[in-house]
């Protein structure tokens, strides 16, 4: 399933570093319920993962992001 991004005000990591290797998160609400894109910040055009909100607020809820 597609999910329409166009839109999406993207936002960097605060755990982002100076040399701008970072990734930048939108959340996206649509007709069926919130999704969260992730992106490469050195290629905002190129391709985006998207997931379940409730998939991405386990990620959070998990310390393996922050290791």
């Amino acid at each position: 399933m597609a999910v329409d991004l166009s839109g999406a005000r993207w936002f960097k990591s605060s755990f982002s570093q100076p040399s701008g290797d970072c990734v930048e998160v939108a959340v996206v609400v649509g007709d069926a319920a919130r999704q969260v894109g992730v992106r490469d910040s050195k290629d905002p055009a190129g391709p985006a993962l998207v997931f379940p909100g409730e998939m991405w607020d386990c990620f959070l809820a998990s310390d393996i992001w922050m290791r």
